[in-house]
This record gives structure tokens, sequence and C-alpha cells, in this order.
């Protein structure tokens, strides 16, 4: 549910409801202006072209993390889970403690890095920059994962600001003690919404 009137029903719904069964929240909201969504999506698709698909996951995570944005956490969470880690080891990342979850210097620095990007940009100075270079990236890595912070900081604060809540099919699709290591912020929602059922902004 978010804090503003949605549709009940959309052409737009129908995506949601082939794959998933029902409709994300973040979608319900977005359905006020789809196109906005659409051009977001095809934003981040260019950033992520040519991008570790594991490192925009872990920027991606820390960044969710630094916006105490619970939504984008379990959803980026759960990617790392199913594709490169452990439930444990993604749990030792949302906690930041990088030594346990095994990750490699080179990882820990990329967090670190989109963590000070998503919580301070104005403070991130050129050594910050030079570290990862130190680690191996190029000038066009770590423009990358500035690309992902960014972009993570428009969706999380637009989802969190209009009060949209994780999907409460995360209840089911992430083991209790990682659900509760990536809630940083808003809870999951305690149930879907059912299709013409009103949202919190219509009740």
């Amino acid at each position: 549910m978010t804090f503003l009137s949605t549709p009940d029903e959309s052409d737009f719904y129908r995506a949601d409801l082939d794959s998933l069964g029902y409709v994300a929240n973040y979608t319900r909201l977005f359905a006020l202006r789809p196109n906005v969504l659409g051009a977001w999506q095809r934003l981040n698709a260019s950033i992520k072209e040519g991008m570790d698909l594991r490192r925009y996951e872990l920027a991606t995570l820390a960044a969710a993390r630094a916006l105490r944005s619970s939504y984008c956490a379990l959803a980026h969470g759960k990617v790392l889970r199913d594709k490169f880690f452990d439930a444990g080891a993604v749990e030792a990342m949302a906690g930041r403690d990088h030594e346990a979850a095994g990750l490699d210097a080179t990882d820990v620095a990329i967090m670190d890095f989109a963590a000070k990007v998503a919580r301070n940009a104005p403070n991130v100075t050129d050594d910050d920059v030079q570290v990862l270079r130190d680690h191996g990236l190029s000038d066009v890595d770590i423009f990358q994962v500035i690309l992902a912070v960014a972009a993570r900081c428009f969706f999380s604060t637009t989802l969190d600001a209009a009060g949209a809540e994780p999907d409460a099919a995360y209840r089911a699709k992430i083991e209790p003690a990682l659900q509760a290591a990536l809630t940083f912020g808003r809870p999951i929602a305690a149930a879907e919404v059912a299709a013409g059922q009103e949202t919190a902004g219509e009740q």
C-alpha cells in the first residue's frame, strides 16, 4: 500500500499479474505516472549494461542500506542470495559485517564507497575514488558504481516518500532472519492488495 490514492485496476498491472500473481506496491504507485517508471527502467537497464551483475547488486544493496530502504534491500538482497551468496552471507552484508560475509577487499571497498555516495555524496573525495582505483577499478567502473547508486537514490526515495510498503510476498520468499536484516525502514506489508481492493490512500 501507499499514502497516495492509486488505481484499483489498470492495464499497467497486467505484467505483474502475469509474472507474479499479484501487483507489486511499487507498480501501484507508478500507475500514477507509468511513463516515469518506464523511463527509470530504461535508464537503469542502460546503467547495468556492461556492469558485472554481482557488482551492481552489491552496490545497490549498500545504497539501499544507507538509504534505509527496506523495499530495495529486500529485492536486491534476494537477488544476491539467489544468484551469488547464501542467506547468511547476505545477512552479514546487510549488517555491514563484510568480513563475515566472505567478501574480498575489492567488494568491501565498493560497498563502502556506494554507501558513502548514497549517504553523503558531497563528502566523497578524490581519496575515496583512489581507493577503488587501487583495487583495480577503472574510472569507467567507478562511474558505473556511482550511476547505480544515483539511480537507486531516485527509486528508493520515491517509494519511501510515498509510503510504498515492501510486498507481503517477501515473507514467503525470504527466510525470517534475512528478512529482519534487510528491513531497515518500512516494514513488509501485512498482505498483498487484492484486485479491486482499495489502497491506503483511498480509505
